[in-house]
């Protein structure tokens, strides 16, 4: 069986597809749009939008009423923030009536389809919120992947509920998307060590910078630092270039934090940094328990620069606010990286890929740095072939880790497997499917990227496994199998 379904997984009715109506709102500079990158044309555009009569004004503004009415929470704020990014091209004595101001800001907004082009790529977790659930049931939150213009990723999110007999709905989005400016967030010290630590000649003005500085440290602290390193950039060879990429990986930690009154579909994580100016990818959510006891929420996924790829980690308590910072280290140097739900023999631990075609298992004393991996499962069926990966974090059963796995086979076919790992020592594995759980069907063949089935993340809730996976990138369903099944398989 290398196609379709195994017998132990049932697809359920339900898909959600790419939507091109939800939409967000952007700052829109002519002449600096798209691969043009000229000089802006803003004061040329500014000077038309003063010279039009009142009348042509309320016009316009009427139009846009009808033409985007129901599609963004508060446009007209949108359109009054974005007209004060123009402040400094106006005439401070002139006064501007307030439908000026919105049209001036509308002429400098655009809209943005996140799901225009594909969906893919979901993971789902307990919801943080479980209040009003039926008795038995469990309220989830799904990760998605929404893809546009220009092939951007960003990160999206639906809630949906599992009942107590283990079937799984996605909720219908809300009516609105957004998203949310990013702040700088605090920086960690070992990131920068171990990011500096492999760049030739870099040694002595790392020293230099982070010596003074606490584990965990300012924007400003760090500023501080650099301009205390240029007084003395005589006596110090490739500091210009340390103090670059200095300022590249804290540029690398951020923080977004949304409205209160959003629900969770509303809320996008947008690129906000050089790294992931090309997308944010296949974020991989896990529920962590901490030694304490105490949840949080993490995803790595891939930051996408257009060029280079790097991987990031979000960290969430409430899917409200966020922050994201680097992961580095060798054994997150490629795609893919998917945490464990809690730490291991007093470790970190997590599945990975740094060699682009085995699974491999990782361990680290810190969340963001990861120094070495050890092998795990490699290839050795016709439909994982080409390649092996994770499909998420792994689930903890009594009988040990349950991972998803993907494997590329003929035809750049994507399918989804399944590995069982001992609970004390991840390396070894105690048993693995020989047949795909999941492979396209013959319905899941076409779209953005054909012969694709792929998961970030499932749970299981009611000795159920629920996989919800992503359909040639173009819609998203879910797929259903009985734990006791799946594991009796696994250790058969």
């Amino acid at each position: 069986m290398t196609s379709g379904t195994s017998p132990l997984a049932t697809r359920l009715p339900q898909r959600v597809a790419a939507d091109p109506s939800r939409v967000i709102t952007q700052l829109f500079v002519p002449g600096q749009e798209g691969f043009e990158q000229q000089e802006s044309r803003a004061s040329a555009v500014l000077k038309r939008i003063l010279a039009l009569s009142d009348d042509d004004v309320d016009a316009a503004l009427s139009d846009l009423a009808v033409r985007f009415d129901g599609r963004h929470r508060d446009l007209n704020g949108t359109f009054a923030r974005h007209a004060r990014e123009l402040a400094d091209r106006l005439d401070p004595d002139r006064d501007l009536s307030a439908a000026r101001t919105l049209l001036l800001g509308a002429t400098f907004t655009s809209e943005y389809s996140i799901e225009g082009a594909a969906l893919c790529n979901p993971s789902i977790v307990a919801h943080p919120d479980q209040a009003g659930v039926p008795a038995g049931s469990l309220r989830f939150a799904m990760s998605v992947r929404g893809i546009g213009e220009g092939h951007r990723s960003t990160i999206g999110f639906r809630s949906g509920v599992v009942d107590a007999s283990g079937r799984a709905v996605i909720d219908v989005a809300g009516p609105f998307a957004g998203t949310a400016a990013a702040t700088p967030a605090p920086l960690d010290k070992a990131v920068f060590r171990a990011e500096l630590a492999g760049v030739r000649g870099a040694g002595e003005v790392a020293d230099f910078v982070l010596r003074a500085l606490g584990d965990r440290f300012t924007h400003g602290q760090l500023e501080e630092r650099l301009a205390k390193l240029r007084r003395g950039l005589a006596t110090r060879n490739r500091a210009e270039q340390t103090i670059a990429l200095v300022r590249d990986i804290a540029e690398r930690f951020y923080a977004v934090e949304f409205d209160s009154e959003t629900e969770l579909s509303e809320r996008v994580l947008w690129p906000a940094i050089a790294a992931e100016g090309a997308g944010m990818e296949d974020a991989r959510f896990v529920r962590f328990t901490e030694d304490d006891g105490s949840v949080s929420y993490y995803a790595t996924y891939t930051a996408y620069s257009g060029s280079t790829i790097s991987q990031q980690l979000l960290t969430t308590t409430d899917f409200r606010s966020f922050t994201s910072g680097p992961l580095v280290g060798p054994a997150a140097a490629n795609k893919g990286l998917a945490l464990f739900p809690r730490k291991i023999g007093g470790l970190y631990a997590a599945m990975s890929r740094a060699d682009r075609e085995n699974n491999t298992v990782a361990f680290a004393d810190h969340l963001s740095v990861w120094p070495s991996a050890s092998p795990c499962q490699t290839p050795t069926e016709s439909w994982e072939a080409l390649q092996l990966g994770n499909c998420g974090a792994p689930i903890e059963t009594e009988a040990g880790w349950l991972v998803l796995t993907h494997g590329v086979g003929p035809m750049r076919t994507y399918s989804i497997g399944a590995l069982l790992l001992d609970l004390d020592d991840p390396t070894t594995v105690i048993g693995r499917l020989r047949h795909p759980l999941l492979s396209p069907a013959p319905d899941e063949q076409n779209g953005y990227v054909p012969n694709v089935v792929y998961s970030c993340g499932a749970l299981v809730h009611a000795d159920t496994l629920v996989i919800p996976y992503g359909i040639a990138d173009g819609a998203i369903g879910l797929a259903t199998v009985p734990l006791p099944d799946l594991v009796a398989e696994l250790t058969a």
